[in-house]
């Protein structure tokens, strides 16, 4: 598994899990889990930084050219 795919798998669980969670849960306030998400993937396409990469890069997870 590379960096960019565990990025995406683990951002795409978390948008799933919330919404799951504002559903059945009944409880709106879960959503702003889905916002953080948006956020930090809008703010890592402007910059170029994603803190989870960066853990998973110092963990020693390889790179990965999925999206390059």
């Amino acid at each position: 598994m590379t960096v960019d795919r565990t990025v995406h798998l683990v951002a795409g669980l978390v948008v799933l899990a919330s919404l799951a969670l504002a559903h059945f849960g009944s409880n709106p306030a879960w959503l702003w889990l889905t916002a953080f998400v948006g956020a930090n993937l809008a703010q890592s396409g402007v910059t170029g930084f994603c803190p989870l990469a960066f853990m998973l890069k110092k963990a020693g997870l390889r790179e990965g050219s999925c999206c390059s």
